[in-house]
């Protein structure tokens, strides 16, 4: 494994030498905290009076008697019978959502979150190496331990699915990687020539791989598992949960901006199964409910609310992550020789941090930042990554028959939820040899169009259950792919939409009679805004509210677009080359009666 996961290797010679004369009493510590009940994550245990005493960035001592090792030069905090926790750690999450690293630290390091390990899958399709490079440059130096998983590449694109090995060779040495990405089952399954190299190799470097087994049972599970997954973040029921604990795999309960299942999977208590490998997670926070409610903290707080024991809580955001991704050696708990995060919190049911302990030091009082995190310079080539052709026309969008007659046979991306599609076939009107969208029958346009790898290639279909009445709507921050998205029930705002997403070289843009509406501009990857949080989450706002007036009343809509070219979530999905069924693979035309081809 790379440096970062050995504490040795770590911990220089001087640290060494400073940390044990600290804990023998010799030297004064940087740092104590006195007369606090400690949560010891290793034994269940809540310690009374206990004192923690840091040399640089590591713990020296824990116990009862930390007078030995404190000095004039100490600074002391008294927490006066309250309780300290280790910082919690955040074991999946997606930190270009959408914004830069910059101004999601501002938030969630005030809140208790010492660690987490985002996944590198935006960057990787869109900018190619040279952008995940650089976007886990951002990461680096930072108040906080920002941890990678390398990008999998389980996409519906032919165009960019599987990593290249030699990538992941470069990635896997990061001082901050410590797996792969999470890989959907259905494409690992279907296509094991394509997706297994990248997932043996990880294996052979020791690191972790991140599954996603949404919809997998019985013996496909297994056959996923078998490859030596070790971690879903997807199950939403208690059954599910179960099932796989008992496959050994690591179990994240979600609780963040793509769903909120805690509440459900918290019925995994009434089994009395061991919970220590269960975590939870993120897998992604909207910037609305990161400057509202806050981060992890919230998660925690949640599980004690939803009936977990609290030491049992914190552990799944603490010890049992640090031991999942072979941490627990640097994190996860407050000893001698790990790293010195914790927060000390009012006592062991409210997760409300009013110290803030990374490194050894304090960087947050009372929910304020006394440590501002580190602004990174993205590349030019990171800030201009919507390579077109040329600018698109209304005509670009026109789909003809092949027949002639008032109407012809489509295929058509139905939304069943807000994020499930279901493939249909229907009757719509021909004009003069052109198909039209049915707005008044729920039925619009929809296209995807390559921003990066075959510049331009692009395929239009229709979509119904948006009720969508007039307008267009177009983002480039698709999934798993290097497509724009772009919906609309006017070919000439649809074409409007993604020429000012080129302009501003990544975005959100809705468009309706001809003029832009709203826009968020995201030009870092086509996935991030450079403007702060607060503005960010406003704009969402606003978005969203022009949205239900062109009809779409989805929770979240941007969520709802960029999910239509993910290869995670059932079943037809569309990409520039097509539509595609994740129930086989196949990917299809605009015509029932297309011939499929496998996908991966």
């Amino acid at each position: 494994m790379n440096d970062i996961v050995s504490a040795m290797q770590a911990m220089t010679l001087d640290e060494a030498t400073r940390l044990m004369d600290t804990a023998l009493g010799r030297r004064p510590a940087n740092l104590a905290i006195v007369n606090a009940n400690l949560v010891n994550v290793y034994t269940g245990e809540i310690l009374p009076n206990q004192g923690v005493c840091i040399s640089g960035r590591w713990i020296a001592y824990t116990g009862e008697d930390p007078r030995a090792s404190i000095g004039e030069e100490t600074r002391v905090i008294d927490a006066a019978g309250k309780t300290v926790i280790p910082g919690l750690i955040d074991g999946h999450t997606h930190i270009s959502n959408p914004c830069t690293p910059f101004e999601f630290l501002r938030y969630i390091m005030r809140g208790g979150t010492t660690s987490l390990i985002g996944e590198m899958m935006e960057p990787y399709p869109v900018a190619g190496i040279e952008g995940a490079l650089d976007f886990a440059a951002a990461l680096e130096d930072q108040p906080i331990k920002l941890f990678t998983t390398m990008p999998a590449m389980v996409s519906i694109s032919h165009a960019c699915r599987a990593i290249a090995l030699d990538d992941l060779g470069i990635l896997a040495e990061l001082p901050g990687t410590v797996g792969i990405g999470e890989s959907y089952w259905q494409a690992v399954i279907q296509s094991p020539e394509v997706y297994l190299p990248a997932l043996l190799e990880t294996r052979r470097r020791g690191m972790v791989l991140e599954g996603h087994t949404a919809g997998a049972s019985a013996r496909k599970l297994q056959a996923y598992t078998a490859m030596g997954i070790t971690s879903c973040h997807e199950p939403v029921k208690p059954a599910e949960v179960l099932e796989r604990l008992r496959l050994g795999v690591n179990v994240m309960l979600r609780e963040g901006g793509v769903r909120k299942d805690l509440e459900v999977l918290a019925g995994i208590l009434e089994t009395g199964v061991d919970l220590r490998r269960v975590t939870v997670c993120t897998d992604s926070v909207t910037p609305d409910d990161l400057v509202s409610h806050g981060y992890l903290e919230c998660v925690v707080q949640k599980a004690i609310d939803c009936g977990f024991e609290p030491v049992d809580a914190i552990r799944m955001a603490t010890l049992n992550v640090a031991e999942h991704f072979h941490l627990d050696h640097l994190i996860g708990g407050i000893a001698p020789g790990r790293y010195a995060d914790l927060l000390v919190i009012p006592d062991p049911r409210t997760i409300r941090a009013e110290w803030v302990v990374s490194n050894g030091r304090i960087i947050a009082k009372g929910g304020e930042l006394l440590i501002q995190p580190r602004r990174h310079r993205f590349s030019e080539a990171s800030l201009n990554t919507i390579h077109l052709p040329r600018r698109m026309a209304p005509a670009d969008f026109d789909l003809l028959s092949p027949i002639q007659g008032p109407s012809a046979r489509v295929r058509v991306m139905e939304m069943v939820t807000d994020l499930v599609t279901a493939e249909r076939h229907l009757d719509l009107p021909v004009v003069e040899g052109r198909i039209l969208s049915d707005p008044q029958k729920d039925i619009v346009k929809i296209a995807a169009i390559d921003r990066r790898i075959i510049p331009g290639k692009s395929f239009t279909g229709f979509i119904k259950g948006l009720h969508m009445t007039h307008g267009a709507i177009a983002i480039s921050a698709a999934w798993d792919c290097t497509d724009i998205i772009v919906a609309g029930a006017d070919e000439g705002d649809m074409a409007m939409a993604v020429n000012r997403i080129l302009d501003l070289q990544g975005g959100l843009v809705i468009c309706a009679g001809g003029r832009i509406i709203e826009e968020i501009p995201l030009p870092v990857f086509g996935y991030m805004s450079l403007e702060p949080i607060e503005t960010v989450a406003e704009k969402m706002k606003t978005t969203t509210l022009a949205l239900r007036k062109m009809g779409i009343t989805f929770p979240d809509p941007a969520l709802s677009f960029v999910t239509l070219t993910g290869a995670a979530i059932p079943y037809l999905r569309i990409c520039e080359e097509g539509y595609v069924n994740l129930k086989d693979g196949l990917t299809s035309g605009i015509f029932p009666n297309d011939s499929g081809e496998r996908e991966n």
